[in-house]
């Protein structure tokens, strides 16, 4: 499983002061759970997301992790932009000691970028990110993946392959959805927190807590 304990995340704001994205917040994610984080933007769901998936630290509080949990899904800012796709391939694959040739050919056919990947990242469009970010994700294999909203991104073709590689292929994974789209939360998640205030509220009826979500 997952634990979050007391999460709290704090910003500094440019005109001084602090601004709390997250109050305390305690998350248990276990085995098999498919939980939705809901709430508007700005709620805090994708900084949530980064400090489960520890790309931040939290300002205080802790994240237990009891299963390998991946970046979130879509999460590009661990590229290295003078790069080009091959080389951030090459590195991931050594990082998480998986096969390059295999990674690599999984990268090819899920990004589609063809010649691109021969390109710096930096000159990479953000759809373009999104999608080396995605088939990177998914090259490794996790027993919990973070999914923000990358679902979304690129054309229906892409669209299909995300749904057919995470929610069909990987459907005895944990995963965590931030997602706006409430029909895909109802058909998906079998439990959902609501972020408003800095303060989450879990709920085990998804339906329910749509009808709250949108009530906000």
């Amino acid at each position: 499983m997952i634990i979050c304990s007391n999460l709290t995340k704090s910003y500094d704001h440019h005109a001084g002061g602090r601004k709390d994205v997250l109050k305390g917040v305690n998350l248990t994610v276990e085995h098999g759970d498919r939980f939705a984080l809901l709430g508007r933007n700005g709620a805090g769901k994708s900084t949530l997301l980064k400090l489960i998936g520890g790309v931040e630290m939290p300002t205080s509080g802790k994240v237990i992790r009891k299963m390998s949990v991946s970046w979130p899904l879509g999460f590009s800012g661990g590229f290295q932009g003078s790069l080009t796709g091959y080389d951030n391939t090459r590195f991931i694959s050594r990082i998480y000691q998986r096969d390059l040739a295999e990674v690599r050919a999984f990268v090819e056919d899920f990004t589609e970028l063809g010649r691109q990947l021969k390109m710096p990242v930096k000159t990479y469009s953000s759809g373009m990110r999104a999608r080396l970010a995605f088939a990177l994700s998914l090259a490794i294999d996790f027993d919990c993946y973070l999914i923000d909203e990358v679902i979304l991104v690129g054309d229906q073709n892409f669209q299909r392959k995300c749904h057919t590689e995470l929610l069909e292929k990987r459907s005895d994974r944990t995963m965590v959805i931030a997602s706006h789209s409430t029909e895909f939360i109802r058909e998906f998640c079998n439990k959902s927190v609501i972020i408003h205030d800095g303060v989450a509220k879990i709920y085990d009826d998804v339906g329910y807590s749509v009808e709250e979500y949108t009530n906000l």
